[in-house]
Formats: C-alpha cells, structure tokens, sequence
C-alpha cells in the first residue's frame, strides 16, 4: 500500500500501461541483472587461492578482493536507489550495468593485486547502481497483488539461486579454464542485459534533483555507510574491542545519526522519513539484518566445514550445496507467490523462518565425520524455507512505496541485506573462531576444535531466526488475505 504523502510531495505519474508480455519481459532483464551481481558476490571466493597465488596478494591483502567490493555496493545502494527516484530508474539500472560489465572486463585482464582491487570496487559500484532499482522497476510494473507476488517470487529465487550457484559456477570456471574467467562471463551477460533493457525496461519520469538533491545528507550516509562496513569487515583483523572497530563504528553512528536528523529537517531530503511510516516496511527491514546474518554465514560456514573438516574440494562443496539451491528454487517459484496471496507475507515468512531455524539447529550436532546424505542433505532440503523467506520478506519491505519512493524503498531494502550479511559473517565467523582456538588449547584435535567452532555459529544463526520468528509475529496481519 503507498505511503501517505503531504501536498508539498512531489510524485511521478503512473507508469503507462504495458502488455503482459513487455512487463514478464522487463522481469526477466532486471532478475538478469540480480543474477549476475549475486553470482559476482560469491563466485569469487572458491577463486581466492588461485588469484593469490597467481598475483602474488598478501594474506590480509586478498581479502580485499571481497571487502572492496562489499564497501562500495552496501554504502551506494540507499544513494543510488534514490537518484533512481530522481533521475530515472531506467537510466540508473543502464549506468549501472555499464559499469559492472567494465569493471568485470577490468577485472579479468588486471595483473595486480592493485588493478585487481579497484576493479573490485567499481563493480561494486555498478551493482549499487543496478539492484538499487530493480525492486522500484518490478513494483511499478506489477501493481496487482497476484503478479508481483508471482514476479517477486521470480526475483527471489534469482538471487537465491545464483547465490547457491556461484560456488558451483567459481569452481569449475577456475578448475577447468583459471579465475580470470569468472569475470570474464560476466561480459556477455552484462552486454546481453544492457541490450534487452533497452527497449524492455519502461522509460519512467524522473522527480528531477530539486525533488531531493540534499548533497550533504547524501555525503553523510554513504559516508556513514562506508565507515560501517569497512569497521564490519575488519573485525576479523583487528577484534570487536579494539580502538579501530570501536573507533571506526561510533563515527559511522555519528555521521548515520546525524543523517536521520537532516533528513527530518532538509527541504528535500535525499530520504523522506515517510518511507519509514510502514511498520511493515521498518519491521521487514529489521527483520532481514538478522535472517541474512544468519543464511550469509550459513552459505560460509558450511562451505569451510565441508572443505576444512571434511575434505571436500571446491567442486564438491558446490555440487553439495545444489539441493539447497534447487528446494529454493522449487518453493520460491512453485508455491510462494500462491501462499503469499493466500495467507499473506507475514504468515508465509513465519513458516518459512521455522524451517530455517530447524535447519540450522540441525547442523549443531554435526559430527566431527558427517555423512553427507544423513546428517547434511536433510538441512540442504529444509534451507528450502528461504525460498518462503526471500520473497515474503521482499513483498513486506517494499510494501510502503509509492511510485516516487520505489527507488529509495528498494535501496533500503537492498541495504538492510547488505548490512545484515556483513554483521552476521563478522560476528558468527569471530565466535567460531574464538570457540576453536579454546578447544584447539584444551586439547582436542583440530577437526574436532574446528567443528565445536562451527557448532557455536550455527546455534547463533539460529537464534537470530528464531529472533526473527518473534519479530514476524508482531507484525500487522496483511489486510485481504484469506485465511483457510
């Protein structure tokens, strides 16, 4: 449902009409999009090892393949979901997947760890620029409650598809060509997208900069923004004590405090707080920190138990991982989208959080020699829950936007996943390394100390869902929605 909106408001028109067709067709150019930037996201990280060897990265400088890219995409996408609104969504997504599409050709011909970076970091930028609207295109081209839950639905299981498949994907482009090439696949696809958007994508009416050109609140939250991750992502190194976390983190409250108030007094805020009227809208949005703090470090940590503790290659830890991908690609687009209309979003989530939480509960008594198709094919098969999840959660965060918030409504959302994936590796990765080493020193073997390590973080993750179930459950009912 929009957002209420004042007289002094300004909004774009409708968009026109679109046959059934060009809108399924639109779809299908923006989830090329998503799938392309979530691929990007994890396909990278069976490739780490080749890339250091072969460019010669520093320990702490490898990682840096993934931390330029996570600063840049989570700080830029509320900014660029709002100049979506203010320039043209289209135009956004276009510039956007330019810029990835470069970047990925920079990336796979770069010969240094510093090329390499920066290419990094400008794909992050294009991927800002890109997912930050697609959420805006879909619900003006869906306003019927059945399509966009069917088109949400189709979205969702993009993402968590190609979320699951990068691994998959890494591995055998670096094992069978080398990891140039897991960039280097982007280019058709990018290019291909960029072609079909042209004429697919509907040329919306922008607000014009007037209606929210607040340069200093945009300086304040992507400044805010950067410094958080960037605090975040150097936990690992640097301890959650320490003078630069605390440091790093208390500015970035500082500067995202200070935003919130000049967006409450600015003319034209770069992020009208109406958005956030929705209790809906500011629940989801919650509610998303903690379920992607948990799935994100499910993907990680699983994936290091398998490799680490049970010896699988890097092929084998994505084909293992199929059957979670799969299940969510099966509920995601067979059943989701009928349940959300059925019984509404936020009965559809609570389902689907339960199935979650037993997954991961599951996983903590993991023996030290699991057996895949006894003790980790039952939790690849209950992670179908995500496919209820991902797009119920979608539908809920982006259900306060109005024709001129879709943009910023979408980034928001997109920036809580970012937020949300980044606190839940850095927090439950750290309790897994801790309890590890506390094992390791009271004697027990390392593949034992490794899995008492992965234990801790799994039963945190599930108390983050379980968290998450509580916080569903004192959400509005949607209105309409049949009961059985």
């Amino acid at each position: 449902m929009p957002t209420p909106t004042d007289a002094t408001t300004p909004t774009t028109p409708p968009a026109p009409t679109r046959g059934l067709r060009s809108r399924w067709t639109a779809l299908a150019v923006i989830s090329t999009g998503m799938l392309m930037t979530v691929l990007d996201g994890s396909i990278v990280t069976v490739a780490m090892p080749a890339i250091q060897s072969d460019l010669g990265f520093t320990p702490a400088g490898l990682s840096w393949v993934v931390n330029a890219y996570l600063i840049a995409f989570g700080s830029l996408l509320l900014l660029a979901g709002r100049l979506g609104d203010l320039l043209g969504r289209k135009r956004m997504f276009l510039v956007g997947t330019t810029v990835f599409t470069a970047a990925s050709l920079l990336a796979g011909v770069c010969d240094s760890p510093a090329t390499l970076t920066a290419a990094r970091f400008l794909q992050g930028v294009g991927s800002a620029m890109t997912s930050a609207v697609s959420l805006g295109i879909l619900i003006t081209l869906f306003t019927k409650a059945r399509e966009r839950n069917k088109a949400i639905a189709v979205f969702s299981f993009t993402g968590a598809v190609g979320a699951s498949l990068g691994q998959v994907v890494g591995g055998v482009l670096t094992d069978a060509l080398d990891w140039h090439w897991i960039f280097f696949i982007n280019l058709p696809v990018g290019l291909a997208a960029l072609l079909l958007a042209l004429p697919a994508l509907p040329a919306d009416r922008s607000l014009g900069l007037r209606a929210g050109a607040d340069v200093v609140g945009a300086a304040l939250v992507t400044a805010g923004l950067m410094i958080g991750i960037y605090a975040v992502v150097k936990v690992e190194e640097h301890g959650w004590s320490s003078a630069h976390t605390l440091g790093a983190g208390s500015l970035s409250l500082a500067l995202l405090g200070a935003f919130v108030l000049r967006q409450a007094k600015a003319r034209t805020p770069l992020m009208p707080l109406r958005v956030l009227r929705s209790r809906a809208v500011v629940g989801a949005n919650l509610i998303q920190i903690l379920v992607m703090g948990a799935l994100f470090s499910f993907q990680i940590l699983i994936a290091l138990h398998m490799q680490k503790v049970l010896g699988y290659g890097a092929c084998d830890t994505g084909l293992a991982m199929l059957p979670a991908a799969v299940m969510i690609g099966a509920v995601s687009l067979g059943v989701s989208a009928r349940l959300n209309s059925r019984f509404g979003p936020r009965n559809v989530l609570m389902a689907g959080l339960a199935l979650l939480a037993l997954a991961l509960l599951l996983l903590v008594r993991l023996p030290v020699d699991a057996d895949y198709v006894s003790d980790l094919l039952p939790v690849m098969l209950l992670i179908s829950g995500g496919g209820l999840v991902l797009p119920a959660l979608t539908a809920l965060g982006m259900s306060g936007a109005g024709d001129g918030d879709a943009g910023l409504a979408s980034g928001l959302f997109n920036t809580t996943q970012q937020i949300g994936m980044a606190l839940g590796v850095a927090v439950l990765s750290t309790l897994a390394a801790s309890r590890t080493e506390t094992l390791a020193a009271a004697g027990h073997t390392p593949a034992a100390a490794l899995t008492g390590g992965y234990h801790l973080a799994f039963a945190t993750g599930a108390a983050l869902l379980l968290t998450s179930l509580a916080l569903t459950a004192t959400l509005p009912r949607s209105p309409g929605t049949r009961t059985p």
